[in-house]
């Protein structure tokens, strides 16, 4: 299982629009994998599209309707970030869990 014992939410949903959850007992199996790469497929993607809405809200010419198509893909886009996020945080080994770190230096947070 994954660390905590959750399933793993995978990063398409059913046919119904309910997520799908795979239960393994480790991630090298063929549909870990085949999530794996759906996930870095969606993330890609995503990664374009913002590209394209850098380029497109620039124009000052841009037609309303390419700006509601682009909101379309952006929401999209956001939805499978966030689903692969929350799919990823949820692998990750509880802190209880983790193994003591050495001491070494602190960085500050940046300002603001």
């Amino acid at each position: 299982m994954t660390p905590n014992n959750e399933l793993r939410l995978l990063p398409w949903s059913g046919p119904d629009g309910k997520p799908c959850f795979l239960s393994s007992d480790d991630g090298t199996g063929f549909l870990s994998r085949l999530a794996d790469n759906a996930e870095e497929t969606q993330l890609g993607s995503g990664a374009k599209i913002l590209d394209q809405a850098l380029e497109v809200l620039t124009d000052p010419d841009v037609d309303p309707d390419e700006i509601r198509l682009l909101a379309g893909d952006l929401t999209r886009a956001l939805h499978d970030a966030i689903r692969v996020a929350t799919s990823r945080g949820r692998r990750l080994p509880h802190p209880a869990h983790r193994a003591p770190q050495e001491h070494g230096p602190c960085v500050p947070a940046p300002p603001g």
